[in-house]
């Protein structure tokens, strides 16, 4: 399959994919604001700080939330963000589990967000599994739950797997990577993925998320997730930016960690949208095989039958962020599971 398709045609359905060109139609998006790849001007739900690391020979910069609760219940949270956002996004989930007594830490993880963005980097899940665990050892936090999103369903699976002494609970919320993508997608590369990012538009941006994310249906409270990638790219780090995106994407491809997920030792939930279908490079290979990828009713039940003891919540009618699209039933699901009762 490789083999027949250039360079320039990667390029080409790559940058369409990733939202140069609009896939549905979407109401016109404001004029964005243009932001540095610190979001030096942008404000983050709660106070953030900064952890100083030394990590590849490079002094760098995690960027993080530290959210306590009014009536704690001695327990920690960490939430870690998808490949198209950072941690900002996590503001009403965190004033969630605040409310029910659980302190909250929310990293930019490196790479992303207000966090440093190193142009030679080794990006792994590992490296950043282990900043993490970097942040928490500063914080004195020993044992604790952690929720990942999108990419940081993968982030947190294999921190759960790396250090399962210090992982009470797993929590995999519309995780990416239920499926390893190198078996029906073709391989682009760095270079291709950098020519699509830089391709991007705005109006692209809020296309694809509209398309992706929530079946087609835009709604105005949905704005803020396109304030940083659309900033980004009338910004003056555009090309760091691109750069960094590139990497980070052969990183999603190039290391899944669903073939790892029946060595997990921890109580784990799958919370999940039943109406994602996700899935990276469906562009990139013929129709019949798109339509068998990002099924994520089928991909979660095959994973939670894999997974030792895990539970299975299927949230009808929602996507891909079902934080976003219903924090209510969200939230108390993830709390219950948490709490120790029943998610479903």
């Amino acid at each position: 399959m490789e083999s027949l398709m250039s360079s320039t045609l990667r390029t080409a359905v790559l940058a369409a994919w990733l939202g140069a060109a609009p896939a549905v139609a979407a109401p016109e998006p404001a004029v964005p604001a243009p932001l540095d790849a610190r979001l030096t001007d942008v404000a983050y739900p709660y106070p953030t700080a900064v952890l100083p690391l030394t990590v590849q020979r490079q002094d760098l910069e995690l960027v993080y939330m530290d959210v306590h609760p009014a009536r704690p219940n001695g327990r920690t949270v960490v939430l870690l963000h998808g490949k198209n956002f950072s941690g900002a996004y996590w503001g009403p989930t965190v004033e969630a589990l605040t409310g029910a007594g659980y302190r909250v830490v929310v990293p930019d993880q490196i790479g992303f967000g207000k966090s440093s963005k190193p142009a030679a980097f080794q990006y792994t899940f590992h490296a950043l599994a282990e900043a993490t665990l970097d942040l928490l050892d500063a914080l004195e936090v020993d044992r604790f739950a952690v929720v990942g999103h999108s990419m940081g369903g993968m982030l947190a699976t294999r921190l759960a797997l790396l250090h399962p002494d210090r992982v009470e609970q797993l929590v995999l919320l519309n995780p990416i990577g239920l499926e390893d993508w190198q078996e029906k997608v073709p391989y682009v590369g760095v270079d291709a993925w950098y020519a699509a990012e830089r391709a991007k538009t705005p109006e692209g941006i809020q296309a694809y998320m509209t398309a992706s994310y929530f079946d087609g249906h835009w709604k105005p409270a949905y704005a803020p997730l396109t304030t940083m990638l659309a900033g980004w790219q009338v910004g003056p780090d555009v090309d760091r930016i691109a750069w960094t995106s590139a990497l980070t994407y052969d990183m999603i491809f190039t290391q899944p960690v669903i073939h790892d997920v029946d060595r997990l030792a921890v109580p784990t939930l799958l919370l999940i949208g039943d109406r994602d279908r996700t899935a990276l490079g469906k562009n990139l290979v013929p129709a019949e095989v798109a339509a068998t990828m990002g099924d994520y009713p089928r991909l979660a039940r095959e994973a939670a039958a894999r997974i030792p003891g895990a539970t299975l919540v299927l949230l009808p009618g929602l996507g891909h962020l079902p934080q976003v699209e219903a924090p209510a039933k969200t939230h108390k699901a993830l709390i219950a599971f948490l709490d120790g009762g029943s998610a479903g």
